[in-house]
């Protein structure tokens, strides 16, 4: 496998526009932004820049949260929002006043509209996305900070927080929710774009179970148990900026003595896995995710990144895809181009004897096939070329074309050779090959001979491959034999 494959499959991302609406409608974000235009230079804060404790019920208020929730909870709902609207830019906290507050109490900072708010008015969807990810930011240091009975724990008795004393090392914490993240990003793409929910042992275990481990020990299953009540309290707080569409772990089971949680990650009914979480990525999360990636360097496709590059670029980026994705991706690419110059542009791209060559060459008749009709006068203009005529030939019979000349014997065993070595490129050997070897085998008789002479790059290996995926042991030594002869010559 070349090393500049892509380590992630392409993800189907909205428009900006939609991922943008998308944003300012999480809970967490469309808070900030209330308190952001409610507040003013009467606001009253403390020397942290955090909304004084006399300031929070008139805050709850104005989120609507009075009635719907206890005080309590009310007010910590709206001091979470008031610090991400901090954070990330909505509100401006001035240094505060070294002389202190009104009779001598705590310095107080004074409240300023952020340049951040105008975002929201004037800016783009760029912009607004932007923002939200800051605010995830903020989001994703919350979720990896310490727990706060263990923050009451480490509280000494000068009220200063005893950190060494704390089992917590940040950086530590933050490499686990980001790996966690990043599972469950392979996770929804491999469900087809996150249509169904993830369990949460399953998530958990994909990072404590070793992929060796057969039968999981009693420390692994406490290690998962422990991960899924961490992550149970982190997608808690990850689910109201959007990130994540999620359902908590069953309450009722950390009552249950003889349900103890670890049992989660053995196989249990459909109807009882539900009680011990499901998580989902959201299209916002898939954006955001992603682009906490591309941050950290890692190569995360994302269906139309081909869209503005050149032909070459595009069967080569394409050559790995999943099928669906390589078509929304060609797709894509050619709504901006005129279908002829686009096909000759393809046919241009897959000449070569690279070894990318033979697998830009069978995506480029699969984007042919997306073009119709329209492409036929490009693709008789490579009729006589050797490396495509043969695959024009193909084309034009697929398409129903009259007057297509029938190949050379020559070509015939070139383009057999070039669709097997962009199989194995593609797939490895999937039982589908090996039908494809054995079909070409019984069409021709001597067909061995003939292509080992084949002036291929691919040659020599093909027929390898060819005579370790044919079931006849006949046919499987002759092919060992050609690839001989073809490497000797």
């Amino acid at each position: 496998m070349p090393g500049d494959r892509p380590t992630l499959p392409p993800v189907r991302l909205p428009s900006e526009a939609e991922l943008a609406r998308d944003a300012l409608a999480a809970p967490l974000l469309a808070r900030a932004v209330r308190l952001a235009r409610w507040a003013g230079p009467a606001t009253r804060v403390g020397p942290g820049g955090e909304l004084a404790d006399e300031q929070l019920p008139a805050a709850a208020e104005v989120l609507g949260l009075g009635d719907e929730l206890s005080e309590g909870d009310g007010e910590a709902y709206a001091s979470e929002a008031w610090r991400v609207a901090v954070d990330t830019g909505l509100v401006e906290v001035d240094d505060p006043d070294e002389e202190g507050g009104p009779d001598g109490a705590d310095p107080e900072g004074r409240v300023t509209t952020g340049e951040q708010l105008g975002v929201l008015t004037s800016g783009s969807p760029q912009d607004v996305l932007s923002l939200w990810l800051d605010a995830l930011d903020v989001v994703f240091a919350d979720a990896t900070a310490p727990v706060l009975d263990d923050l009451a724990a480490a509280i000494g008795d000068d009220g200063e927080i005893d950190l060494d004393s704390l089992d917590w090392d940040p950086e530590l914490e933050a490499e686990f929710l980001e790996g966690v993240l990043g599972n469950l990003y392979l996770l929804t793409l491999a469900e087809g774009g996150g249509e169904g929910p993830v369990p949460l042992p399953v998530l958990a275990a994909s990072m404590i179970v070793p992929d060796d481990m057969g039968e999981p020990t009693d420390d692994v299953l406490e290690q998962v148990s422990e991960a899924m009540m961490r992550l149970d309290d982190q997608f808690r707080l990850l689910e109201p900026i959007g990130l994540v569409s999620y359902v908590p772990v069953d309450e009722a089971l950390m009552m249950e003595d003889a349900g103890d949680v670890s049992d989660a990650s053995m196989p249990v009914d459909e109807e009882d896995v539900t009680r011990y979480g499901m998580v989902r990525l959201t299209p916002l999360g898939l954006y955001g995710i992603r682009s906490r990636m591309l941050e950290a360097g890692v190569d995360a496709p994302a269906v139309g990144d081909l869209a503005d590059k050149d032909a070459h670029a595009l069967l080569d980026g394409v050559a790995h895809f999943p099928e669906l994705s390589a078509r929304a991706e060609t797709e894509q690419w050619l709504s901006s181009r005129a279908p002829a110059d686009a096909a000759r542009e393809l046919l241009a791209a897959a000449r070569g004897t690279d070894p990318g060559a033979p697998l830009r060459r069978l995506h480029c008749q699969q984007a042919l096939s997306l073009v119709g009709a329209e492409a036929e006068s490009a693709v008789r203009e490579v009729l006589d070329d050797a490396e495509l005529g043969g695959l024009a030939r193909v084309w034009l019979a697929e398409l129903g074309a009259r007057d297509v000349p029938p190949p050379p014997e020559s070509m015939i065993f070139w383009l057999a050779i070039d669709t097997i070595a962009a199989q194995l490129d593609a797939e490895g050997e999937p039982d589908e090959l090996q039908e494809l070897v054995e079909g070409l085998v019984g069409q021709h008789s001597g067909f061995f001979e003939a292509a080992w002479r084949v002036e291929h790059p691919a040659t020599a290996e093909v027929l390898e491959a060819m005579g370790r995926l044919h079931r006849d042991r006949t046919a499987s030594k002759d092919a060992r034999k050609a690839a001989f002869k073809a490497r000797s010559r």
